[in-house]
C-alpha cells in the first residue's frame, strides 16, 4: 500500500502506529516527493513524504479506515497495489507480524 502525508516526522509517527497496531509489518518510507495536484479548483505543488506499507491484502479496508482517523488530510492517498509475487520467506514474514482480521474479530485483542 502506498500512503503520502505532510511530512517525514508526521509519517514515521503514522507508520510505526500502523506497525505497533499490527495492520502492517513495515513500511518503507521515501523523502522528500513532490506532489502536483488540484485540489478545491486550484493547482498545488507541495512537498510531502511518501510510504509503501507491507500489509496483508484482507487488512486494506482496515488500514484505509485507520488512516482516515489519524491522516490530517481531508481525502488522504491511500492506494493498494496488487503483489504479484516475491521471496516467499519475507511474505510469510509479512503475514506473521500483521494480524488475522477474522482472529482479531473474534478476539480483539490478538
Amino acid at each position: 500500500m502506498i500512503v503520502t502525508g505532510p511530512d517525514p516526522d508526521w509519517l514515521a509517527g503514522y507508520t510505526r502506529t500502523l506497525v505497533q497496531e499490527r495492520l502492517a509489518a513495515c513500511g518503507h518510507q521515501s523523502v522528500p516527493i513532490r506532489s502536483v495536484y488540484r485540489w478545491e479548483g486550484a493547482v498545488h505543488d507541495e512537498p510531502e513524504a511518501r510510504v509503501a506499507l507491507h500489509t496483508r491484502r484482507s487488512l486494506v479496508e482496515e488500514v484505509v479506515t485507520r488512516t482516515a482517523e489519524l491522516h490530517p488530510y481531508d481525502v488522504p492517498c491511500v492506494i493498494a497495489l496488487p503483489l504479484a509475487g516475491g521471496n516467499p520467506d519475507y511474505l510469510r514474514w509479512v503475514v506473521e507480524e500483521t494480524r488475522d482480521p477474522q482472529r482479531a474479530a473474534a478476539a480483539p485483542w490478538v
